[in-house]
């Protein structure tokens, strides 16, 4: 037996312990239904959002696109279940923004034209 100047018991690493051994709790991993069962994207909302974004510097060609595909992608989604309705939504929005947008841009641009061309020709001709 090895000495104890501490008082606190045997130094002896092998020793038996006078407090009963526990064993480890068990851990169960139940990772439910939810991770496995994720469903899918809609790649025409994915389209939409994209195109709507893209709306911005196209001049808004794409943006009629993403109305479209916008559309398309939340008719599928109530069919069909997929995931992406808020993609869809994100289209559908800026496409409706962008394509309004550009249209109030050209309306003012062809009128600034007009007036110019139209005020022009009139000035001339009271010479």
């Amino acid at each position: 037996m090895a000495y104890d100047p501490y008082g606190y018991g045997s130094q002896d690493p092998y020793a038996q312990s006078s407090y009963p051994q526990q064993q480890p709790a068990v851990q169960h991993h139940y990772y439910g239904p939810s991770a496995a069962a994720v469903a899918p994207t809609n790649g025409m909302a994915t389209a939409s959002m994209v195109l709507g974004l893209i709306g911005f510097f196209a001049c808004g060609v794409t943006s009629v696109l993403a109305i479209i595909f916008g559309h398309v992608a939340q008719s599928q989604i109530k069919r069909t279940g997929e995931g992406g309705s808020g993609m869809a939504v994100t289209g559908l929005v800026l496409g409706y923004i962008v394509s309004v947008g550009w249209i109030v841009f050209w309306i003012f641009y062809i009128g600034l034209w007009a007036a110019i061309v139209g005020g022009g020709a009139a000035t001339s001709s009271t010479y």
